[in-house]
């Protein structure tokens, strides 16, 4: 994800002298040939994250498209009220950019993991928030990012998610994409751990359940259609994110459901607390009750 986002970004930054590209320390290698070609499109401001937020503000409010970006968890925690305040509340046109999006850091532990930022960050007006779920779909939120008017959280997770698209699809800001069709069950996931959530469904087809997978990439504005859709089509809702279960898309989605006022089996799965272990992605996710074994158990009990 990080480098179809830096490809995405260099290209923006190559047609439009508006583009700057913030960071804050996290990324300096990675940004080398963006930083060589377009030096004066580039600010490294430090471990300094709210400073940055404030600058990339400042910058917006003076025509320029600032994509600031660092480790979700350092920016959706330590400069939350330059975002609420600099950047939401004047409308900045500034794009807010979160690497790690939750437990992808999973060797580095808690400190490092987003796994709270889309519940602060939902709450806050003016506030787009885009979680792709593939490098294809990183590409097609940047530049929609890019075209938006006004201030966006762009959750990534890092450089190892796998394609989850087999060809190419009309990507909208707050249009949700059924990935798989089914009417037994429908899963609803965002972001990295969509692989796992189709490769939960796949283990459930062996079983004779046909589940629906719905990808919601923008989690605000949320695409209530294709949700209250998978009330009506299917037999239950159970969401899956790599996120506490309080305020991310569990939450989003219980929203839609309670006031749309149809009965529906309905289930939210995260994390219930601060994540636990250590170790490769794959396992930190399984040590918190997020394997796709357990992903497909949990199906299989609503159906029940």
């Amino acid at each position: 994800m990080r480098t179809a986002y830096l490809d995405t970004l260099y290209e923006l930054a190559k047609k439009d002298k508006r583009v700057y590209a913030l960071i804050s320390d996290n990324g300096a290698i990675v940004y080398d040939k963006y930083r060589i070609d377009f030096p004066e499109q580039y600010l490294n401001l430090g471990i300094s994250e709210a400073n940055m937020l404030g600058m990339a503000a400042g910058m917006a409010s003076c025509g320029k498209i600032p994509f600031a970006y660092t480790i979700g968890a350092f920016l959706a925690y330590r400069a939350f009220e330059f975002i609420r305040n600099d950047v939401c509340l004047q409308k900045q046109n500034v794009k807010i950019v979160g690497t790690g999006a939750g437990e992808v850091y999973s060797a580095l532990g808690p400190t490092h993991h987003a796994t709270e930022d889309l519940g602060g960050l939902r709450s806050l007006p003016n506030l787009t928030i885009v979680c792709p779920g593939s490098p294809m779909e990183v590409k097609k939120a940047t530049q929609a990012a890019y075209e938006w008017e006004g201030p966006v959280y762009l959750r990534l997770g890092t450089n190892r998610e796998p394609e989850i698209y087999e060809k190419d699809y009309g990507f909208r800001l707050g249009k949700g994409v059924m990935l798989r069709d089914g009417k037994d069950i429908s899963f609803v996931g965002t972001g990295s751990i969509l692989k796992d959530v189709l490769l939960a469904a796949d283990l459930l087809e062996q079983k004779g359940v046909h589940a629906r997978v719905l990808n919601i990439h923008t989690l605000k504005p949320i695409d209530e259609e294709i949700i209250q859709k998978a009330v009506e089509e299917t037999g239950a809702i159970l969401t899956v994110e790599d996120h506490t279960i309080i305020g991310g898309l569990g939450s989003a989605v219980a929203e839609v459901v309670a006031e749309y006022g149809k009965p529906v089996k309905f289930r939210r799965m995260g994390l219930q607390d601060f994540s636990a272990g250590y170790g490769s992605y794959a396992e930190v996710k399984s040590m918190n009750g997020l394997g796709i074994e357990t992903i497909a158990k949990a199906a299989l009990e609503m159906l029940q």
